[in-house]
């Protein structure tokens, strides 16, 4: 039986997937939560073989919780299933651990695949991903600024560019104000930006926020 632990913070999402899961033969739902720290105290107590992750939650994003899942969970496999399209987040998530990348858009039939070739220890890549990957390699140092930064260095500018002040990021990043500052002058070093006001606009441009 593999055992699902549900985690997005829309309730009405949840229940599709939470059905859609229990409808389906040798798998059942291990637990569900709404928000990151959520999936952290459900994961310590049920311990899944696969967690649906949804990228955009309040507190702290998906990315952030991503890292600690595979950290505090190491045998859970992790699936981000999120309305942001491959070219944003999927290279990212993959380095940072996920088994697999699918939008929202997918058909149900894919994501119950990708959940049972998870289980089994293997990756789960969409073509549209493997083409993404493919490019990401050719392309080299002709990424995109954001490709060169750290996890952290992004969840920073993810923050900023969601128009949030630096105390407001050091909070919910659990960090000092001295360290986001040195986080976002770094940032605008390696992106050859000199504003928060081009970094908001930057990621709107490459559509990094919502």
């Amino acid at each position: 039986m593999i055992r699902v632990l549900l985690v997005d913070d829309h309730q009405l999402v949840r229940r599709g997937l939470a059905q859609l899961v229990h409808d389906t033969p040798g798998m059942e739902v291990a637990g569900e939560a709404g928000d990151g720290e959520g999936a952290l105290d459900v994961l310590r107590s049920t311990q899944p073989d696969v967690v649906v992750l949804d990228l955009s939650m309040p507190g702290r994003g998906g990315l952030d919780v991503l890292q600690e899942l595979r950290a505090q969970s190491p045998g859970s496999r992790v699936i981000i299933l999120t309305m942001y399209p491959e070219e944003q987040y999927a290279i990212r998530s993959f380095r940072e651990g996920a088994a697999a990348y699918l939008t929202k858009a997918s058909a149900p039939e894919e994501l119950i695949q990708a959940i049972r070739t998870v289980a089994a220890g293997k990756r789960y890549i969409t073509p549209s991903v493997a083409d993404r990957l493919a490019t990401w390699l050719e392309d080299g140092d002709q990424r995109l600024p954001h490709e060169s930064l750290s996890s952290r260095e992004l969840q920073v500018l993810m923050r900023i560019g969601a128009g949030k002040e630096v105390k407001e990021v050091a909070g919910e990043l659990n960090l000092s104000i001295k360290t986001v500052s040195t986080y976002r002058s770094r940032i605008l070093q390696k992106m050859n930006l000199a504003t928060n006001a081009q970094l908001i606009r930057y990621a709107i441009q490459h559509r990094l926020v919502e």
